[in-house]
Formats: structure tokens, sequence, C-alpha cells
């Protein structure tokens, strides 16, 4: 295969994993998140650092505090390392932008707010799947937004959860193929 063409592959594998956390986290399938990593990894996520078993412990009792939250991603930057000797490259550093906005029933400030974020992942391809190896989360701001600012969505519209119950899992799931 042409190394362009390999090199673009292998960024769009990095790129969806990114987008599989980040939904992940917003719908609280930790199934999903823990799927972004490879058994061995480690998070430094705020004031968290260790494995991943840990990290979905962690991140799992953060969420629950909260009524949604959507992670906003910007720029993903993928860059690959040279080839080793059989020719692959197994080894990736990427950089992701964004945004998280986060809302809760408890009025302080700091449980209702935006927060702009960059991840630092190191990716490691084995046994033919790009996962992340290390992720670093850097704060970089935040910004509460005040009770009153947030309108609810009226009863009679369709609206996100962050479960199982949610309208993408039924997506999903007409994706498969029909049962004989």
């Amino acid at each position: 295969m042409d190394a362009r063409l390999a090199a673009l592959l292998d960024k769009q594998e990095i790129e969806e994993v990114v987008l599989r956390y980040a939904r992940g986290i917003d719908r609280r399938d930790f199934e999903l998140v823990r799927s972004c990593y490879h058994a061995d990894a480690r998070d430094h996520h705020g004031s968290f650092s260790g494995g991943v078993d840990e990290y979905i412990d962690w991140v799992d009792r953060l969420t629950a505090r909260y009524r949604w939250s959507m992670h906003l991603l910007g720029n993903v930057l993928i860059d690959l390392a040279e080839p080793g000797s059989s020719g692959r490259i197994d080894v990736a550093a990427c950089e992701t932008t964004g945004v998280s906005l986060h809302r809760s029933d408890d009025p302080k400030p700091y449980m209702n707010l935006a927060t702009g974020f960059r991840y630092l992942d190191r990716f490691e391809r084995r046994d033919g799947v790009w996962r992340i190896a290390e992720r670093t989360a850097l704060g970089e701001w935040s910004i509460p937004i005040p009770r009153d600012a947030w309108w609810e969505i009226p009863e009679d519209q369709l609206s996100g959860r962050r479960d199982p119950g949610d309208a993408l899992y039924r997506l999903l799931a007409s994706l498969e193929p029909p049962s004989d």
C-alpha cells in the first residue's frame, strides 16, 4: 500500500478513537470509553492520575454529578512516528483541542460551566489496533454558566439521555442486520 494512503488510514483510525471517547463520556458509556485505551494505559486527567480501571471509576463518579455533558472536539493533529524496522508505524502523538459543557442541578458555579481543554495522547498500535497508551488532559480555561442562562428543552421535543435509552443506540441498532 502507498505510504501516504497507509498514513491517512492510520490517522483516521486514531481520530475515530478520540471521537468514540467523547461519545462514551457524554453518554456515560464507560465500556466504550474503556475500549479507547490499551489495558495497561495511563491517564493524567485533572486531579486524577492512574490506570484505566481507576480512571473509569473516577470519571463515572465525576460525570454522575451532571445532568449532561457535551464534548466538542476541534483540532485533532496526529504525528506518526517514523516507520520501524518492519516498515510499519505503530506509535503516534495526537493533540486534540476541545470545549466541554457541563450542566448540573447544583447551583454552585463550578458545577455549570464550559471548559477549554487539550488531550495529549500517545497512541500505540498493538495487534493491529490503535488505542491510547497514555493520555494527559490539560485544562486551558473555564467559564461558569449562570443557572438562569440555561433554557430547558421543551417536554414535547426529543432530548438526549446519558444511558442506553438515548436515541443514538436505536440508530446504531438499526445498522445491525436483521435476525433470521
